[in-house]
């Protein structure tokens, strides 16, 4: 089902516009990973961060959904452990274990 945009006048789905309802209340859950994913943000700077997406971490593994295989090269073969110790200096404890990163289809 979808529903109008007020701020916009177009259709959204029904799904965004609980999440906007959601979030412009303050009702929105908060979640447990968001430390981890928004350090991981930090650690990899702005640029990359849009490129490479952190989207579930699980027993120590964080998994990142990347954009290019350009960039998949490179974090799997040059910077990712590299990447990984940054965001565990950051956080201050070794959290993360392992990056687990695939290449977004």
């Amino acid at each position: 089902m979808r529903d109008k945009d007020p701020k916009r006048g177009r259709v959204i789905s029904m799904g965004d516009a609980l999440d906007r309802f959601l979030k412009e209340n303050d009702l929105r859950r908060s979640d447990p990973n968001a430390t981890i994913f928004t350090t991981w943000n930090q650690a990899i700077g702005p640029a990359l961060a849009k490129r490479a997406v952190p989207v579930r971490f699980e027993r120590g593994e964080l998994t990142v959904l990347v954009e290019s295989a350009a960039h998949y090269q490179e974090l799997t073969n040059f910077t990712g452990s590299q990447l990984r110790r940054q965001t565990n200096e950051l956080l201050g404890a070794p959290r993360i274990e392992r990056i687990l990163f695939k290449l977004k289809r």
